[in-house]
């Protein structure tokens, strides 16, 4: 599927892949401006670090949104939309969220502890047998946290981009079309060898969350899509949040995708998503996201031991960023913050917000795939230190780096 730079790919959860360490030669250099913006209270105007994102030609839109207690306090966006019509960003539009879907799954599968109807340290195997090999060493809560070693289908060499040609088949070709079943996904997966033994380390593999979704169904008798919907979505009144099937398009308003090539910019917002699946299918809003945060946090999706169990973390390596189940604990500065980033192909997402809900920022981006990413992901730090820290901490050395782990 979908292709990107190798370390941003991975560090979103995006489907993921691998291109030229350098720019593509003779792209075409696109100039875009800033769009309106709501008005911000005193210390919170991240206008500036939205402006980042597009100042050196690798991304062509941005646009964030900040809560706190439940009330909108700022947001704003910068870029354009539609380079064809130069038409303006809009800062309640819709985007793909990437692995963001993550928190989503995790918090029903939780809800499905709750209800007695499995334990967080059941194997595999005994939901879905034959599946995984060695499936009963791996528990359900090694699938959340990203600690059963099993080899990211994503990584797999079918998944790349490497070059400008690839790329370009990417953007014209077959590949944004193709269906695919989580049991194909599952299957490329576990046909490389694991990472490590069953809780013996820490690698992010969006074949787990895929075997979550399995879970899911196996459990319910439903897709995980419509238990998302039937417990989070519908009772929380996200409107303009969907997690899509084969559907390729974006309805409502949304910025549209780039991969950057010597013609010109080529369009590639639509895209078949059934090749993210459970691990990164969703579309939301700034707003959306934010309420499902606040609620998430805020504790009601969970009963308060599911909650606890949500935030039981796990070192990943970076020393700034833990991992619970399905969503992150980072440090960018100002002490622990919780929730997730993500990304597909020309796509961006970054969530986060305090620990009891109270506050939290939503940012979508719009990355010019062809482009150098390597300033992304201070971009995106920079927004959560500004909106998140209310501007008064510096960004901590390592907070890239530690968002940087989650792959």
């Amino acid at each position: 599927m979908a292709f990107a730079h190798a370390q941003a790919a991975r560090r979103h959860g995006r489907p993921a892949m691998r291109t030229a360490a350098v720019a593509l030669a003779g792209a075409a250099v696109v100039t875009l401006a800033p769009s309106a913006t709501a008005a911000a209270p005193a210390g919170v105007d991240a206008q500036a670090q939205l402006q980042a994102f597009i100042t050196d030609g690798s991304s062509t839109a941005a646009f964030a949104e900040v809560r706190q207690d439940g009330r909108r306090i700022w947001r704003g966006a910068a870029g354009t939309a539609d380079l064809d019509t130069g038409q303006p960003v809009r800062p309640d539009g819709r985007f793909r969220i990437g692995s963001v879907t993550k928190a989503f799954v995790s918090t029903v599968v939780l809800q499905l502890v709750a209800e007695g109807r499995l334990r967080l340290d059941d194997p595999v195997e005994q939901y879905l047998p034959g599946v995984v090999p060695g499936g009963g060493a791996i528990s359900v809560r090694q699938l959340l946290n990203h600690t059963s070693g099993l080899y990211d289908y994503l990584e797999d060499p079918r998944f790349f981009y490497q070059d400008e040609a690839s790329l370009r088949d990417y953007a014209y070709g077959s590949r944004r079309w193709q269906d695919h079943r989580p049991e194909q996904l599952v299957a490329i997966g576990v046909a490389h060898a694991p990472y490590f033994a069953p809780g013996q380390g820490w690698k992010y593999s969006n074949t787990n969350y895929v075997l979550a979704g399995m879970v899911i169904r196996k459990l319910t008798g439903n897709s995980w899509q419509s238990e998302v919907e039937r417990r989070i979505v519908a009772p929380l009144h996200l409107g303009d949040t969907v997690f899509p099937a084969s559907e390729t398009g974006l309805r409502g308003p949304h910025a549209h995708a780039y991969a950057k090539l010597p013609e010109g910019p080529a369009d590639i917002t639509r895209l078949n998503t059934t090749v993210a699946d459970a691990a990164g299918n969703g579309i939301s809003t700034p707003a959306d996201l934010n309420r499902f945060h606040a609620a998430l946090f805020g504790g009601k999706l969970l009963r308060p031991a599911e909650q606890a169990e949500l935030k039981r973390t796990v070192p990943t390596g970076s020393g700034t960023t833990f991992y619970g189940l399905g969503v992150a604990q980072a440090d960018f500065g100002c002490g622990p913050l919780w929730g997730h980033d993500g990304g597909l192909p020309g796509w961006g997402t970054l969530l986060f917000g305090t620990a009891d809900g109270k506050r939290q920022v939503a940012l979508s981006y719009n990355p010019y795939e062809g482009t150098d990413p390597s300033g992304l992901d201070a971009a995106v730090v920079d927004v959560a230190v500004r909106t998140l820290c209310d501007g008064t901490k510096a960004a901590s050395a390592d907070a890239a780096a530690g968002l940087a782990a989650l792959h």
